[in-house]
């Protein structure tokens, strides 16, 4: 069964950010249950590393946080657009790209950046309605390549994208029961929304 909510996380080479973004996420949508209305995946700008696992530090982060995870690296290409509901940035050079890559207008709008999630991104939009990115195309918003740095470059990218996941998922939430595809929250309800019983948490390994 194909899902009626398709996200692509779209960082350089595919190895690093993108695949830290998508674990991320995808685990956060079982917990809540939605991992069947939502389908989540991610790619590259360039192709120079199609079909390579991810670093192996951030397999190692991903691994700390608990967090499942497995990869095959692969590039963007614009015809994805027509199936695609959202596609997120990981830095503002990726968002001025993939915007460039959009067959339309409309495919353009689906380019948003990661952390324009961040707190009160998602209250601001309003019910219903998914965030717009910065128009400026500002650094200050983007998840920084930990490619040529240390390990603690890694952390801080899923920290970064732990931040940014809760404003994403809230909004794919507010979307998807605006599709009426789930039943929308209330300040009584904290739970699941209405598709599944949420799966067990996951447990970070100790160090």
């Amino acid at each position: 069964m194909n899902a009626p909510f398709r996200i692509c996380f779209v960082c350089t080479g595919n190895i690093c950010r993108s695949p830290m973004a998508e674990s991320v996420v995808r685990a956060h949508l079982a917990e809540d249950g939605l991992d069947g209305v939502v389908e989540v995946d991610s790619a590259g700008t360039g192709g120079w590393h199609e079909g390579d696992g991810a670093d192996p530090r951030t397999v190692a982060v991903l691994r700390a946080g608990g967090y499942p995870h497995a990869h095959t690296a692969r590039q963007f290409h614009a015809s994805w657009f027509d199936h695609l509901d959202l596609v997120i940035a990981l830095d503002s050079g990726h968002l001025r790209e993939l915007r460039g890559l959009a067959p339309t207008e409309q495919d353009a709008a689906k380019v948003r950046l990661l952390r324009s999630y961040e707190k009160g991104a998602a209250a601001a939009a309003g019910p219903g309605r998914l965030p717009r990115s910065p128009s400026g195309f500002t650094d200050d918003l983007d998840v920084p390549d930990p490619y040529y740095g240390g390990f603690d470059g890694f952390e801080e990218c899923l920290e970064m994208i732990e931040s940014a996941s809760e404003g994403l998922l809230a909004a794919v939430r507010d979307a998807l029961a605006a599709r009426g595809v789930i039943t929308a929250r209330t300040p009584e309800h904290d739970g699941s929304p209405g598709v599944r019983e949420p799966n067990r948490p996951r447990n970070k390994e100790r160090t």
